[in-house]
């Protein structure tokens, strides 16, 4: 009879172990997202450059990185988006270096442990982690990388072709029409999807510290010739994640309507999905044309209300579908649109804030606008006291390397943080509650 007992409580332990593993993974339940069971609602950071912390090669800094996790866990910020890693070579301008997958289906086996580092150290402090796998931008590779390795040319840098950006969206566009492009990049997926951590022994797939897969930084169609090809891909991408991972959301990375060639109805096509588990947004307010770098307090107002018109549009295809909606990247230049941490962040905390409080309004009612991931975090970096742009051997900031540094980067000391913290610290706090009559 003891041993009867023993076996049911070695079976009890068991059935609640697999039952923790389970609830502690994201997932969703309509307009929601949950964990363990409750509502969960963030405001968290854009971090692209983790992984590469973690490696101990080129660009590594461990004691950077977990001096920085740190400090993110206790100001409140526990959800990372992270790029999985860039596509190489390591000789190209304007791209981050080193590079993950230096030709198709070659790795770099460090910054691999350097991703595997950072996921375990991640574990550790209960964060969660958005992991996206292509870039439709030329700072880590992405498409363009793609069509290089594919016979397509050289790719045209904006940045040195007189910031011929149409010159680099149509070359960057055929990447949908590519179809051996397109299998380098399933088979990509299958290889990192179907990871498992060397530290940890855990596959990715069972990991909770991951809350979704996101298949590119801003992918675009990037013209309505290509909408059909790049819905096709989009849907066919997010099938073979699930296909790969039960456990895991998917999303996209889009901007909204204006990546979907300035179309709600293309963001709707190509975001009616079910493999599609929730909708991302994101708003550029000095690139869109909506704030003027040369007078940003000035001009700040009116791009506060062009933010909540986007917002509503997009938060209500949200709601109509009963799917969540991230407010993913965000971000303004300092107030006088200089690099350095003397210039004040007065507009940009004013931006900030008014985001935060729609992501707490919505927390508070169990909206559909269910987190915010600020663009971005730079911690303990600082910008090369001699040169705006980023080259090989200067720490990492969230402005990648085809913008200035300092740019839109929130750092460690700037007043934008203990704003930051105090809104998410309401954010979850308010999430958790429920919902008020």
């Amino acid at each position: 009879m003891k041993r009867i007992y023993l076996l049911l409580a070695l079976l009890w332990a068991f059935l609640a172990q697999v039952q923790a593993q389970q609830t502690s993974f994201v997932k969703t339940d309509g307009h929601l997202f949950t964990l363990d069971g409750k509502p969960y609602y963030y405001v968290g950071t854009n971090y692209w450059y983790g992984g590469l912390l973690g490696s101990t090669g080129q660009g590594g800094d461990r004691k950077r990185l977990l001096h920085e996790l740190d400090l993110l866990k206790k100001k409140g910020i526990t959800n990372l988006r992270i790029l999985a890693g860039a596509e190489g070579p390591d000789n190209e301008p304007y791209r981050v270096s080193p590079g993950l997958q230096m030709a198709p289906g070659v790795y770099n086996d460090t910054l691999l442990a350097g991703l595997d580092f950072l996921l375990a150290e991640m574990a550790k402090r209960d964060m969660k982690a958005v992991l996206y796998l292509n870039n439709s931008w030329e700072w880590s590779g992405g498409y363009g990388q793609y069509l290089n390795w594919n016979g397509y040319g050289p790719i045209p840098y904006a940045l040195a072709n007189n910031n011929d950006w149409a010159g680099f969206m149509r070359y960057v566009g055929q990447f949908h029409q590519c179809d051996p492009c397109k299998q380098q990049f399933a088979d990509h997926v299958r290889f990192l999807v179907s990871r498992t951590n060397q530290l940890t022994n855990q596959k990715y797939t069972q990991d909770p510290t991951i809350m979704g897969w996101q298949i590119a930084n801003e992918p675009r169609a990037f013209s309505m010739a290509n909408v059909l090809a790049y819905d096709r891909w989009i849907k066919s991408t997010a099938a073979l994640i699930k296909s790969l991972d039960k456990n895991h959301l998917v999303s996209t990375g889009s901007e909204g309507s204006h990546g979907s060639e300035a179309s709600m109805d293309v963001f709707r096509q190509v975001h009616t999905d079910p493999n599609i588990d929730y909708f991302t947004m994101h708003i550029w307010p000095k690139n869109w044309g909506w704030l003027d770098s040369k007078n940003i307090l000035g001009t700040l107002d009116s791009a506060i209300v062009k933010t909540n018109q986007y917002m509503d549009r997009h938060i209500a295809f949200a709601r109509e579908q009963q799917k969540p909606i991230v407010m993913e990247e965000f971000g303004l230049p300092r107030d006088h649109h200089q690099f350095t941490l003397s210039d004040p962040t007065t507009a940009r905390d004013t931006y900030y804030r008014h985001v935060f409080e729609r992501v707490l309004a919505s927390a508070k009612a169990k909206d559909a606008l269910a987190g915010a991931n600020f663009w971005g975090f730079s911690g303990t970096a600082r910008p090369h006291p001699d040169r705006h742009f980023w080259k090989t051997g200067d720490a990492l900031t969230a402005d990648p390397p085809q913008e200035e540094q300092g740019l839109n980067s929130v750092f460690d000391t700037d007043s934008t943080m203990p704003l930051i913290a105090r809104y998410a610290k309401a954010v979850n706090k308010a999430g958790k509650k429920k919902k008020r009559q």
